[in-house]
């Protein structure tokens, strides 16, 4: 549990679902990354969706992947 935390915020290449972006800002500040999906789940459907969708998409075009 006391992993050592990444500097920069990096898609996750281990830790993914669809493109490591919710893992990948799991990692950076120490979260669960299984309770951090939960949670943007439950906002994005409690917010008609939509915006939890477009969010996702532009963060995966902004983050780097943690292997680049």
């Amino acid at each position: 549990m006391n992993q050592p935390r990444s500097q920069t915020l990096s898609r996750s290449v281990n830790d993914r679902m669809l493109a490591g972006v919710v893992g990948g800002i799991a990692h950076r500040f120490g979260w669960n990354s299984t309770l951090l999906r939960v949670i943007y789940v439950i906002v994005s459907i409690a917010s008609a969706a939509f915006p939890g969708i477009l969010a996702y998409l532009i963060l995966w075009l902004l983050i780097p992947n943690e292997a680049d």
